[in-house]
């Protein structure tokens, strides 16, 4: 936990030592007061984490991951290889929260009337009736998303950009806790989709999960060792929580240094050589303005998970290849020399100086 008088940022050394009567000591104060509410707010986040280490060792990343979806209401798109508990994790953080959960495994023979539902003719009534499909839930499992043909993944594009569901002539609303996870195997490519550009733009994050440590998985075998079944997870977070904590979140302090540090980390993916950077050849289209956007919501939460009031530079790099990474597209050049869009994203951060 950050102390809020000893700010890390050097944007705010003016609110370390308040003085009254100084116009920074009232800016002090007002963070001061916000962080106190983000402590409020947030002491449910101890007992759903708490309630996710049952089933789920090691993986802090994404856990942490999947909170700030949960928080942001942002889509996630995790990918890994089998056996990494990327569905564990998910169907875990919807047992602990107290709502509505779906799982849609997808299947190259899927509809999208299998996600979004359809008008049924009722001959007695002699009217169609809407039979709503499993997207009208607050967490959705999108499981192998990538295992589905276009115009499956197109039927979520609405969902999940608009938060609705056009079905014959009307629209109806998706719950205000909508939020997709959706997994996929980044090896296996029998039977796969690749995923439509303007899809994986609207996925706020997109999150590698890698093995593992070897002192976690040695913790995995022992505690297989003493549970004989799948541990009970309580719900323990409530909608009225998470929303709460919204409210709390889009109140964090965020410097105009911050916000301009964002822009131009976004900025620099499209035209690297103003900013120093010899890349050009090696990116094909840069981030969507969708990534700055994201940067300040997802900087922002993780400023909230850490107890503070205020976002520093730290939060805005700890967010940037879960946000960009899959808004960057490299070149053939950078395929052929094996660049990879997380390699750019890093020289892009080492270079562009830090506020």
């Amino acid at each position: 936990m950050f102390d809020i008088s000893q700010p890390p940022s050097p944007l705010l050394n003016a609110f370390s030592s308040p003085n009254p009567g100084r116009k920074e000591d009232s800016a002090y104060q007002a963070i001061q007061a916000i962080t106190e509410e983000v402590l409020r707010s947030s002491s449910w986040l101890a007992d759903l984490r708490r309630e996710m280490a049952k089933a789920i060792i090691g993986q802090d990343h994404l856990v942490e991951r999947l909170l700030v979806g949960l928080l942001t209401g942002g889509h996630i798109l995790l990918e890994g290889l089998p056996g990494l508990a990327k569905t564990l994790a998910v169907k875990t953080l919807a047992r602990a929260v107290k709502t509505d959960f779906r799982r849609i495994q997808f299947t190259p023979d899927m509809l999208p009337a299998d996600i979004i539902g359809t008008e049924i003719y009722n001959p007695q009534l002699t009217i169609f009736e809407v039979k709503q499909g499993p997207i009208f839930s607050s967490l959705i499992l999108a499981d192998e998303i990538n295992r589905a043909p276009a115009k499956v993944q197109s039927a979520l594009l609405e969902a999940m950009q608009e938060r609705q569901v056009t079905l014959g002539d009307k629209a109806y609303p998706l719950p205000d806790l909508f939020l997709v996870l959706a997994t996929q195997n980044p090896l296996e490519q029998e039977g796969t989709y690749p995923l439509p550009e303007a899809q994986i733009d609207r996925f706020m994050l997109k999150v590698i999960v890698g093995y593992p440590s070897m002192a976690d998985e040695r913790k995995m075998l022992e505690a297989i060792d003493h549970t004989d079944a799948t541990p009970l997870i309580e719900s323990v977070a409530t909608a009225a929580d998470i929303l709460r904590s919204r409210e709390a979140m889009h109140q964090i302090y965020m410097d105009g240094r911050i916000k301009d540090y964002i822009v131009a980390l976004v900025c620099a993916t499209r035209d690297p050589r103003s900013f120093g950077l010899d890349v050009q050849d090696y990116i094909e289209t840069g981030a969507s303005p969708r990534a700055t956007i994201n940067l300040k919501v997802v900087s922002r939460c993780l400023a909230y998970l850490a107890g503070r009031g205020y976002v520093t530079p730290d939060d805005v790099k700890s967010a940037a290849l879960d946000v960009m990474r899959h808004r960057l597209r490299v070149s053939y050049e950078a395929e052929a020399e094996g660049v990879s869009s997380e390699d750019i994203i890093r020289k892009i951060l080492d270079t562009v100086p830090v506020p």
